[in-house]
């Protein structure tokens, strides 16, 4: 009896294509990660918008539609750190990252987040049909006792403050961005966009504006120093795992975002490791998630983010082997800019006058606001900066800001 073969076939002309559309749609997904404050739901529902009328075979848009979210998850973290403005994936990510700028280490900061991203992709894929059947195993008990484990997410982090006035500011921003977060996140304005929802304003006040607004006073980006990482190998890659492990979560597990997984990383990560361990770990949290929630659409038949959203309104078909194809492809391509085009930006920053380009990016935020949620958006863009700077001034950290989804959620709201 001859033995089984096993044949690989590749197709040129089919190779091509593919590479041309993975190359439009990571070259779509670098350009909005580079915008400031624009949150990746914002843009994948634009992307969801026009899906269906690009010319093109759907398996090739579908391909296109995964690349652009892979590449944003890459290329979000530059702005997050040069300027302090994160969409709401970056939002944990986004001071420490902008610390280490300010500390001269911004090129180390990008390394870090380069590295945490592409871990994840690299573990996430292998992982992907154990993990698939673990967590839908699960699934049950967790969403039982969600609320419990988010009140213990909560604790943590409160009780990790080494204040009593931290501790004290941390709750006082966790209660006031729960009160924001239940009045204002299931609103749907009028806006010019149709492609809004109120993260965007939410996250751009909590966030960006109190960072942005500091720095109009402040003395700017320092000359950044060229150094190496100064973490262990081994303490980056427990870290990513962490953070694509939390990924994978997100991907199955309705109603908690890849922001809320970030902010339970935090609670994991080795203590030692600091802003560095933060910065691979939420990467990883983020960029896992895009991986994972394509498994959950396979699995369980439902997109669990913007971009599988957008991902089904091209109809594309789910063949795994070339998604997952243009996914690794994505990832490298994504690794390769955010640190080639992560350093360029930091430097262009760091020549420019820092209060123009904190006054010229309040004015794109305020703008963004209005255009993803009218009018409203301008309101609760301007009492969430009042709300984003309460830690600042109690000297807590940032990371209770996110009660604004954890807090409505945690509360059953």
């Amino acid at each position: 009896m001859a033995a089984a073969s096993l044949e690989f076939v590749v197709d040129p002309s089919f190779s091509i294509r593919l590479l041309a559309w993975i190359l439009a749609g990571s070259t779509l997904g670098s350009l909005s990660g580079l915008v400031p404050g624009l949150h990746a739901n914002n843009f994948a529902l634009l992307l969801a918008g026009f899906a269906a009328s690009i010319p093109g075979e759907p398996l090739f848009v579908g391909c296109a539609m995964l690349a652009a979210g892979v590449v944003h998850t890459f290329l979000n973290a530059v702005p997050a750190m040069a300027l302090g403005v994160p969409d709401a994936e970056m939002a944990v990510t986004a001071l420490p990252g902008h610390r280490m700028v300010l500390d001269g280490r911004g090129y180390e900061a990008i390394r870090l987040s380069a590295l945490g991203s592409i871990l994840a992709v690299l573990a996430a894929v292998p992982l992907a049909l154990p993990i698939t059947w673990a967590v839908t195993a699960a699934y049950p008990t967790i969403r039982t006792h969600l609320s419990l484990v988010l009140a213990m997410v909560v604790v943590a982090l409160v009780s990790s403050e080494r204040t009593w006035r931290g501790r004290f500011g941390g709750l006082l921003s966790f209660a006031l961005a729960t009160i924001l977060g239940a009045l204002t996140l299931d609103l749907s304005p009028d806006a010019p966009l149709e492609a809004g929802g109120m993260l965007a304003p939410l996250f751009a006040g909590l966030f960006g504006a109190p960072v942005l607004i500091d720095a109009v006073f402040g003395s700017g980006i320092p000359d950044q120093e060229r150094a190496s990482i100064a973490v262990s190998k081994r303490l980056v890659a427990a870290t990513a795992l962490a953070g694509a492990l939390a990924g994978a979560v997100v991907g199955y597990v309705p109603g908690i975002s890849a922001a809320i997984a970030a902010v339970a990383v935090l609670v994991l990560v080795p203590g030692d490791s600091g802003d560095r361990g933060y910065i691979v770990a939420t990467s990883g949290v983020d960029t896992a998630n895009t991986i994972f929630a394509l498994f959950a659409l396979v699995a369980i038949g439902q997109p669990r983010t913007g971009v599988m959203v957008a991902f089904e309104s091209a109809d594309a078909p789910l063949e795994l082997p070339v998604l997952l194809v243009g996914v690794l492809v994505a990832g490298l391509i994504g690794f390769v800019l955010v640190i080639v085009v992560g350093e360029t930006y930091l430097e262009l920053v760091g020549r420019t006058t820092y209060w123009k380009i904190s006054a010229a990016v309040l004015a794109l935020l305020l703008l963004l606001s209005y255009l993803f949620t009218g009018v409203p958006g301008i309101v609760v863009f301007v009492v969430a900066a009042g709300v984003g700077l309460v830690p600042v001034r109690l000297r807590a950290r940032r990371v209770h800001l996110m009660g604004v989804l954890i807090g409505p959620l945690m509360l059953g709201l």
